[in-house]
């Protein structure tokens, strides 16, 4: 593990330049727009609140973060209804949503993301490795994106951190304007 410096401060592993990037972007947009966010995770195991907890000044806006892998957690902890799961399954557009909706509302955050999906290898419910659903979920509407990786289990995860964090900057700036953040 080497040592990578990035502004006044230091991190401890090797990240890419590229996701250093995406992490500043939404620690920008979030501290200069004075909002909060909290997530609710399931194949994203954590990443997700890694990555919005890795520079300083994250307490000003990180609320909570919530790793709901079982079924039983995305009910008993997020509230996720039967209904969804047994209909659409955990790996959902519908899932997706409900957990981004809940999480908002259980932590009193502006503005939430939730991932769920299939790692991989193999079929999960019937669907393919990589297949991955992330909802950003506000007080008015929430919107959702379906994506298809390709990479091993671990490649899959960091990937769809990523673009959840990228899916909810797209969001951020499009309700929130796009001056220089």
């Amino acid at each position: 593990m080497g040592l990578r410096r990035s502004d006044n401060f230091v991190i401890k592993y090797d990240m890419s330049t590229m996701v250093i990037e995406v992490i500043k972007k939404v620690h920008n947009i979030l501290q200069e727009k004075n909002l909060t966010v909290s997530v609710a995770e399931s194949c994203t195991g954590g990443l997700l609140s890694h990555y919005l907890t890795t520079l300083p000044g994250s307490s000003s806006f990180f609320e909570a973060g919530v790793v709901s892998y079982s079924v039983g957690a995305k009910k008993s902890i997020l509230g996720i209804s039967s209904e969804t799961i047994s209909n659409y399954g955990v790996i959902s557009d519908e899932t997706a949503r409900e957990m981004a909706e809940k999480i908002r509302l259980i932590s009193g955050a502006d503005y939430s993301i939730s991932t769920t999906g299939n790692l991989g290898p193999g079929a999960m419910e019937g669907k393919d490795s990589g297949l991955i659903y992330i909802a950003v979920s506000s007080r008015k509407q929430t919107f959702s994106r379906e994506i298809r990786l390709s990479g091993d289990r671990e490649k899959n995860k960091e990937d769809a951190a990523i673009l959840a964090l990228e899916f909810f900057i797209d969001i951020i700036m499009e309700r929130h304007g796009r001056e220089d953040t």
